[in-house]
């Protein structure tokens, strides 16, 4: 029913936020339908989502992050998303070089669900039990180790709810494949000046539209 509800509201509520996603994708590089699936995941692209612990907004964000990338108002869908999208890149760049995409993606999102202290305890776990800790695939049986005593008791970082970190990025990934066939991937339009020999309306405008290739990578 959820993925029901998600194919109406691409044509009911996504186009009241779609140019914001695709001004954050010019920002960070991600693919404005994965931003867009991000949100729909944590906040059902409601701007004013609050949960109980406090996070809020469209990206849901904790006070400590808004507050580290210069959020003045989580509320606000605009900060809400570029923040959302920029914290998605720096939990990137803390993965190792090894970490490939796409697994790079769905290991940063399971970072920005639990942090990434309790990620980066999940990948001592996983190296600790001979599992790949640079595939997503294996990370998956992993993360859900974390809220088991045999575990965490172990650990700086303490329990976590890595099994609610997996649903999460599985549903990103569900909702991005969706998107990616129900909306058109963007390609920005730059506005070039036309040489004087090519003006041939005499309006004086001397102007013409072209496609600007972007430069972001689908990660699915």
């Amino acid at each position: 029913m959820d993925v029901v509800t998600f194919i109406n509201r691409i044509t009911s509520l996504l186009p009241k936020y779609r140019a914001i996603f695709q001004q954050a994708q010019l920002e960070t590089e991600i693919d404005w339908r994965l931003l867009a699936a991000i949100a729909y995941q944590e906040s059902h692209w409601d701007p004013l989502n609050t949960s109980p612990t406090g996070v809020r907004g469209m990206m849901m964000l904790t006070e400590e992050t808004a507050d580290r990338l210069g959020v003045s108002n989580r509320l606000d869908p605009k900060e809400s998303i570029l923040a959302g999208a920029r914290y998605v890149n720096i939990l990137k760049d803390y993965l190792p070089e090894s970490v490939q995409e796409p697994d790079r993606t769905w290991q940063a999102l399971a970072s920005y669900n639990i942090g990434p202290g309790h990620f980066s305890a999940a990948r001592t776990i996983a190296r600790q039990l001979g599992s790949d800790s640079n595939s997503w695939y294996e990370m998956k049986k992993i993360l859900p180790l974390l809220a088991r005593p045999q575990y965490y008791s172990r650990l700086k970082s303490g329990r976590a709810r890595g099994g609610e970190a997996v649903i999460m990025v599985e549903n990103v990934r569900m909702f991005y494949d969706i998107l990616q066939r129900h909306a058109p991937s963007y390609h920005p339009l730059q506005l070039q000046e036309e040489s004087p020999e090519n003006n041939k309306t005499g309006t004086g405008a001397g102007l013409k539209l072209s496609k600007k290739k972007s430069s972001v990578k689908n990660s699915g």
